[in-house]
């Protein structure tokens, strides 16, 4: 149930911000919609969704080498696969998709399931990183353009709410928090000793273990290579769906750049990026001068086209899986939480 409603509630935000785009437009604003998505050339984006196969590829074999230093070696095709399988439970759920490819990893690999989330944290502690160093250098580097769009669209509304905040609200807020550590220490306290803790402790160090791997990693050359190229192949799609519309083709590296930073933000946001991705896509090429209409029909084709990879290769792998593993017990590994 706390699922369903957290899917729910997501959702409603992204069909919110579609309805907050479209439910203004004028009759001639939704033909030129419909005129921008017909006149398309959508075999543009069959090299668009080959490079996106072959970036969840590469994050899949970069996930095998954060497991290599603590002595696991699955098969390739069994960490696609799991990463394909949690793209499509994120397209449902935000981040759901980050434990079910754990449990699948787990359950044909027989890896405990804590190490694995540990290793799935640090990766995603690295593609944070590289996300905000290229935020930042897509910033300066357009500061005449994003910059300003970012002041508008991000720093305003946080300075206004910060200013509009009273004293009182803000000690209220930090005894809050204050109170909320406090009781979280002494529970902790109380149930240490209790198998519940010995439990939860045992948890926590196999995560440990999953994030100290990247530290220990013999290829971190390797590791390195394949997060720069993940993203590099992030950029090749954006910039390559650019040449699918007349309006767009235009447009440079720089905009690429801009569209993908801003539009992973979307992706995070609501399930699948569903309303949030269009909309933020919507506003950033609005800024190097597309109309508003074709900028919001572009947001959609690139959009369609991640989400029907997603759900092919999805799905395809959710069949493949128990066959390429007949002759493996489909059950999670029982030595979660222990050391190797």
């Amino acid at each position: 149930m706390p699922k369903f409603l957290k899917f729910i509630c997501f959702l409603a935000i992204g069909l919110g911000l579609v309805w907050l785009v479209t439910h203004n437009l004028t009759d001639k604003e939704k033909d030129d919609i419909f005129n921008s998505l017909e006149h398309a050339n959508y075999w543009l984006l069959i090299p668009v969704i080959i490079v996106g196969i072959a970036s969840h590829w590469y994050r899949a074999v970069r996930w095998k080498l954060i497991m290599e230093p603590m002595g696991y070696h699955p098969s390739t095709l069994n960490t696609f696969f799991a990463v394909m399988v949690g793209y499509l439970a994120n397209l449902a759920v935000p981040r759901l998709g980050e434990v079910t490819r754990c449990g699948i990893v787990a359950r044909y690999e027989k890896i405990p399931v804590d190490k694995l989330v540990g290793t799935m944290i640090a990766e995603r502690a690295v593609d944070m990183l590289l996300l905000l160093i290229l935020m930042v250098i897509t910033v300066v580097i357009q500061i005449d353009v994003i910059g300003g769009l970012f002041v508008a669209e991000i720093w305003h509304p946080i300075e206004n709410k910060l200013g509009n905040a009273g004293s009182a609200r803000s000690l209220i807020i930090i005894g809050a928090l204050v109170i909320f550590i406090l009781l979280t220490y002494i529970v902790f306290r109380l149930i240490s000793r209790s198998k519940i803790g010995i439990k939860i402790r045992a948890l926590a160090h196999g995560v440990w273990d999953g994030i100290r791997s990247i530290g220990q990693m013999e290829k971190k050359g390797w590791f390195i290579f394949y997060s720069i190229l993940i993203w590099m192949m992030y950029f090749a799609m954006m910039y390559l769906g650019f040449y699918c519309m007349e309006e767009t083709r235009y447009l440079g590296l720089k905009a690429a750049l801009a569209v993908l930073i801003i539009g992973s933000v979307g992706m995070i946001v609501t399930p699948g990026g569903t309303g949030a991705y269009q909309f933020l896509v919507q506003r950033t090429l609005m800024v190097y001068g597309v109309l508003d209409t074709t900028a919001y029909a572009f947001g959609w084709i690139v959009w369609s086209a991640q989400t029907l990879l997603v759900l092919i290769v999805g799905l395809g792998s959710l069949i493949a899986l128990p066959l390429l593993n007949k002759d493996k017990a489909q059950t999670p590994s029982s030595d979660a939480g222990q050391t190797t």
